[in-house]
């Protein structure tokens, strides 16, 4: 039974993690409206997300030696607040090109939100215990596509799309009082002394010719290209092509978010029980079959949106498996650069997803057999680098607890 400690501290982490992709989450129903409003093309409107997710992905390399330099809580304290001076700009935007470059500068203060959390869980566990945290990160880190979905159908609904930029900011202000009342500092000044610039790039040099890091990151980045491909194309998709409502598509992506949230959390007892490596293996091959079958489906002729929602739904309860257990794996070895490795990881992993949706975006026309294929080349690559990584890692023992 985790104890209370153990839950407000993933809480606090999962919500400071959160904050960034609620900004994505909430105004994906408005899609559609924000190219109306400000006379924008799908393509254009999609790059307010590539733009986000480039700079989320860049950012985290600064601030995972920041935070290996400085602490923990000071980053976050200036990404945040990054973050919430963007988001005006968002939300007095009058153009397509001041929205992409504002979501650029929004993306940067989100990215300390998504690497210190990690490293924190590194600071404290490893092994299955390390696994169990950060999937309950990863059950507070999505709900927020629930909520913020719904949220944003609201918002949209009363203040329009620019009102969703209001309450990002809010949100911001939020995080920022959380970390400084909550979150207890897990790097040591003793440790933080033996952290420089130098020591930084020598552990990103360490990291870039470690292969099984590597294959690792990129099996997580492979389900991250999925996931962003469906967040930019699923509101034209489900909503211009298929006709359902903002409100409507919001509980059908929050829908997808119920899979990946109850599969995260088998991934602590299913760790120690088969051990992480056979968790990734199985969970990345049948992510790579059911995107197949889906692909094959609209290949032959098929059409039906409930098909395709229910076939998501399946592939994002493996995507729930993949991240967090590849995560753990990645990070196991590189605890004197936990902050380090971490942003490294998430640099990687989101440029692997923006890079994705930047290309399929090129020829995205708002129907879904564009959108399926590139799930299914993200899912096949994940499969191959999971045999490339892990295909000769034998069948290793349950995990040890960690500490």
């Amino acid at each position: 039974m985790l104890n209370s400690r153990y839950f407000k501290l993933a809480l606090v982490l999962g919500l400071a993690a959160s904050i960034g992709p609620f900004a994505i989450d909430m105004y994906l129903p408005a899609l559609p409206a924000i190219g109306t409003s400000l006379g924008a093309s799908v393509s254009e409107v999609q790059w307010s997300l590539t733009a986000f997710f480039l700079s989320l992905g860049t950012g985290q390399l600064l601030y995972g030696p920041l935070s290996d330099m400085w602490g923990r809580k000071a980053p976050m304290y200036w990404g945040l607040g990054v973050f919430a001076v963007a988001s005006v700009g968002c939300a007095l935007a009058s153009n397509i090109e001041t929205l992409v470059a504002m979501r650029f500068l929004q993306g940067l203060g989100a990215a300390a939100g998504m690497v210190i959390p990690r490293a924190v869980v590194r600071d404290l566990h490893t092994g299955a215990e390390a696994a169990r945290l950060m999937s309950l990160l990863m059950l507070v880190f999505s709900v927020s596509p629930i909520l913020a979905s719904l949220v944003g159908s609201g918002v949209i609904a009363v203040a329009g799309w620019r009102g969703v930029f209001w309450a990002v900011t809010l949100a911001a202000l939020v995080g920022l009082g959380l970390i400084y009342g909550q979150l207890e500092e897990t790097r040591p000044a003793a440790q933080r002394a033996q952290s420089s610039l130098g020591s930084a790039l020598r552990g990103y040099a360490l990291l870039l010719r470690d292969w099984n890091y590597l294959g690792l990151v990129m099996i997580g980045g492979c389900s991250m290209v999925g996931f962003f491909v469906y967040m930019a194309s699923s509101p034209f998709v489900f909503i211009d092509y298929y006709g359902l409502s903002p409100l409507m598509y919001s509980l059908s992506y929050s829908f997808n978010a119920v899979a990946f949230i109850g599969a995260a959390q088998l991934t602590g007892l299913l760790g120690e029980r088969f051990g992480l490596v056979r968790v990734v293996k199985a969970a990345a091959n049948a992510a790579g079959v059911v995107t197949l079958v889906l692909l094959g489906y609209y290949v032959a002729g098929g059409d039906s949106m409930w098909v395709l929602m229910g076939m998501y739904f399946i592939s994002s309860a493996f995507m729930g498996m993949v991240i967090p257990t590849s995560s753990v794996l990645a990070l196991e070895e590189h605890g004197a650069i936990a902050g380090t490795a971490s942003a490294l990881l998430g640099t990687l992993q989101m440029l692997m997803g923006a890079l994705g949706m930047g290309i399929f975006g090129l020829f995205s026309n708002g129907k879904p057999l564009t959108m399926v294929l590139a799930m299914a080349v993200g899912a096949l690559l994940g499969v191959l680098l999971t045999w490339l990584t892990l295909g000769r890692a034998g069948a290793p023992g349950p995990v040890q607890p960690g500490h």
